[in-house]
């Protein structure tokens, strides 16, 4: 079990502490689920500086060589998600107004009506799930953004991520149907994570 304090910063050996205040958000009172993604650069370092923008960036980043660093506290939210997909199309639970709404593709007004909602007939949000972040690049670089292709997760990566998972899963209660990839719950390139195991 893992040993939050006060300030949601986790005292593990297997954690490095790494915290980048400025991607802190406003509070997070409650967690609902786990987002895991992978960065888009080769190394933790160039992820770790592009946090001191403080735009984006998630509360774990996990190297290839498995290392794990908490980059920011779990008592507030991050900017990691983006907008939300509808997920009672998944599900098979829309309403008639919401297909009819969903006909007209608007991710904005999509986002909007997710979010009014509570998990699990949402995804997990900004405001309330965890994000992990693993190093790994989508390449080629020579080719727009959607078209590349993100490299495989190594296998060290993988056993950190299923015990990070498995960690934040016990300490939240957080249900396994809660732990998604980046792409399934916002409109982002289909193969981040995809080689992701837990």
């Amino acid at each position: 079990m893992l040993h939050i304090d006060q300030n949601g910063r986790v005292s593990n050996k297997k954690i490095k502490l790494a915290i980048r205040l400025a991607i802190q958000k406003k509070p997070m009172t409650h967690v609902s689920g786990i987002i895991v993604h992978q960065t888009g650069g080769s190394t933790a370092q160039s992820a770790y500086n592009s946090y001191k923008a403080g735009s984006s960036g998630a509360h774990f980043l996990i190297d290839k060589d498995g290392t794990i660093y908490q980059t920011a506290s779990l008592n507030y939210q991050t900017w990691h998600v983006g907008k939300l997909k509808a997920r009672c199309l998944v599900n098979m639970t829309c309403a008639q107004t919401e297909l009819k709404a969903l006909k007209k593709f608007n991710p904005t007004s999509e986002h909007r009506r997710e979010i009014a909602k509570k998990v699990p007939n949402r995804y997990p949000a900004n405001q309330d799930s965890i994000g992990i972040e693993l190093v790994g690049e989508a390449l080629p670089k020579t080719v727009p953004e959607e078209k590349r292709v993100y490299e495989t997760v190594a296998k060290e990566q993988n056993a950190s991520l299923e015990w990070l998972i498995g960690q934040l899963r016990f300490n939240f209660k957080i249900p396994l149907t809660e732990v998604f990839r980046h792409p399934v719950v916002s409109r982002k390139n289909p193969t981040e994570a995809a080689t992701a195991r837990w």
